[in-house]
């Protein structure tokens, strides 16, 4: 199998039938005219793609879906438009009435949310787990257990999960293990070597890239393709043409922007371990973060995004921080060329675990900003702690 750069160049191409195009073109289509009423009326298999209506895909989503796929060694790969519908979609695909679910207590908060406001009405019990259970999982399985949600390292908080650890006792019972793997992309990861089923990815992060898209897929193993593929049909999700090729533009650079992006991080977060204000830094990528044995085992690399405790101050003081860095950005979302910053949350909605830390926490994202002018723009926030010189947000 080709590496991950030359899929990254390779994958979802097919210039000799678009006329020698490099790229596949945008297909923007509602209806697709057929030549007679026979094929119209023919029977299609929505398993296999066939171009037969807009909201089913056209050239130009299976070039982006194929590229993914290939990329993280999966069956198959279906686009949703954006990173939540792509959760749902995995779930629903899943699960049944009077199953049990099981979520990581660490995950993305809108998926908790999901789980909570629907899945529940549904009659699916949601149990929250410690994302640091591991093979320990298997007492929590039950016989009505109709999957295991992982997302590792987890959101804000950047736990690692041993995946083949839980996964190995999910299969033992016919379980299915689902994985948010937007935090380390298919560039840096193989999930399915890892024993996920399906993998569940916000491309609007690292694979577009620049903070102009929203678009979310699904990789699936063979067994799980069919409901996956099935469930986006029946909920009527349809991702413009457009944006799945503004994605695979992205995607062409992911490995050396995603290489660029570690790079920074890791010099950002090796700079901020040292400051006194720094209680620690929640980075698997160190080597003093305590999932750093399960990210060097499983993952080729690391992404931008990490969070800092801080040590403790007041509101007004981490107030001043924020709103006194001038390159970066106060804003959701992740993954594109800049630099970002957010409060970290965390206490607020865990359930099954605690979220102690030892002051407040902010969660950064480490964009292609030369490092020596972030590290010196935090400097100078940091210094606001001290002596409370408000500044206007850059």
């Amino acid at each position: 199998m080709p590496k991950p750069d030359t899929l990254l160049a390779h994958a979802g191409r097919a210039p000799e039938a678009y006329a020698g195009m490099v790229n596949t073109p945008v297909f923007r289509t509602s209806t697709v005219i057929h030549p007679t009423i026979e094929s119209y009326e023919a029977p299609r298999d929505l398993m296999k793609k066939p171009v037969s209506y807009g909201r089913h895909g056209t050239p130009t989503t299976f070039a982006f879906e194929e590229a993914v796929a290939r990329l993280e060694g999966a069956h198959q790969a279906v686009a949703t438009p954006n990173g939540l519908s792509a959760i749902v979609v995995a779930l629903l695909a899943v699960l049944k009435p009077g199953q049990h679910l099981l979520v990581a207590d660490s995950a993305y908060s809108p998926a908790r949310g999901f789980c909570d406001r629907r899945l529940v009405p549904l009659g699916i019990e949601v149990e929250y787990y410690d994302p640091l259970v591991g093979a320990g999982i298997a007492g929590l399985l039950r016989d009505n257990t109709g999957a295991v949600f992982c997302e590792s390292p987890g959101s804000l908080t950047f736990e690692m999960q041993d995946i083949p650890a839980i996964a190995a006792a999910a299969h033992a019972r016919d379980i299915p293990v689902l994985a948010d793997n937007t935090w380390v992309t298919p560039y840096f990861a193989s999930p399915f070597e890892l024993g996920v089923d399906i993998s569940i990815h916000a491309g609007t992060k690292y694979i577009g890239g620049h903070s102009d898209l929203m678009i979310g897929v699904v990789a699936t193993n063979e067994r799980y393709w069919k409901p996956v593929r099935q469930t986006v049909y029946d909920y009527a999700y349809s991702v413009s043409p457009d944006d799945c090729y503004q994605a695979l533009r992205g995607l062409r650079t992911l490995g050396v922007r995603l290489r660029q992006h570690e790079r920074n991080a890791l010099q950002v977060a090796r700079w901020l371990e040292a400051q006194p204000e720094v209680a620690r830094v929640l980075y698997p990528a160190l080597e003093s973060d305590p999932g750093h044995a399960l990210w060097k085992r499983d993952y080729r690399g690391a992404s931008g995004l990490f969070s800092v405790v801080l040590k403790p101050i007041d509101d007004a003081a981490l107030a001043r921080f924020v709103d006194g860095l001038k390159l970066f950005g106060i804003g959701s979302s992740w993954g594109g060329f800049e630099s970002l910053i957010t409060v970290v949350h965390a206490a607020a909605y865990r359930t099954a675990t605690r979220w102690q830390p030892e002051g407040p926490a902010v969660r950064l994202h480490i964009g292609l900003e030369d490092p020596a002018d972030l590290i010196a723009d935090l400097r100078q926030g940091l210094d606001l702690l001290q002596d409370g010189k408000a500044a206007a947000h850059g």
